[in-house]
């Protein structure tokens, strides 16, 4: 795996964890009983996106070095996942 490889892995595992983290600890203008006029009753009312930002780097950092790591050591490969025998079969140098 390359760097530009590495970057977006680490982009898709970042966006992923993101989407996961959002909805975490969010108080709704409704539950908070606040609600600024032309908003809806669910829409956040404290949304602190730099702190779910450094969560989701937190959360995405260990889990994009274990799925990096274990494509790097070679224990999962694309013939791995290759269900419907589409690859053909690595031909073997005879020196």
């Amino acid at each position: 795996m390359g760097p530009v490889s590495g970057l977006v892995l680490f982009a898709v595992i970042w966006t992923l964890v993101f989407f996961v983290v959002l909805p975490l600890r969010l108080q709704t203008q409704g539950e908070a009983g606040e609600i600024v006029p032309g908003t809806h009753a669910s829409s956040p009312a404290n949304f602190d996106i730099k702190r779910k930002a450094k969560v989701t780097t937190l959360w995405a950092l260990p889990i994009w070095a274990v799925i990096a790591g274990t494509i790097l050591s070679g224990a999962v490969t694309v013939r791995d996942i290759d269900w419907f025998d589409r690859m053909s079969t690595p031909e073997v140098s005879r020196d």
